[in-house]
């Protein structure tokens, strides 16, 4: 059994699709519209293209109360590897 797909609740798909692309580095999967809303996955550029990301809108009071509730509690719901934290660090503090 393996990972097939996460997701990350996010408040903006489009500003979160262009962070975590532009940014992070991950590379777009798929992009299809739903609604006024869209389905949307990404993976990594180091791993394999068959684990994918979902970016999740965060549309539903459950998903709201959710993720607040983590954020209050300092729990990360997402966990990201890097080989190395430093150069990642100034990779990520050169976007400031």
């Amino acid at each position: 059994m393996k990972i097939k797909l996460t997701g990350v609740i996010v408040e903006n798909q489009d500003k979160a699709l262009k962070f975590y692309t532009k940014i992070l580095g991950f590379v777009k999967k798929t992009e299809i519209p739903v609604g006024n809303l869209k389905w949307i996955t990404l993976v990594s550029f180091e791993g394999p293209d068959n684990i994918e990301l979902a970016l999740e809108p965060n549309e539903n009071p459950t998903s709201k109360s959710f993720q607040q509730a983590l954020f209050e509690q300092g729990i990360p719901p997402t966990a990201f590897a890097v080989d190395d934290i430093q150069r990642e660090y100034e990779r990520l503090k050169s976007w400031e």
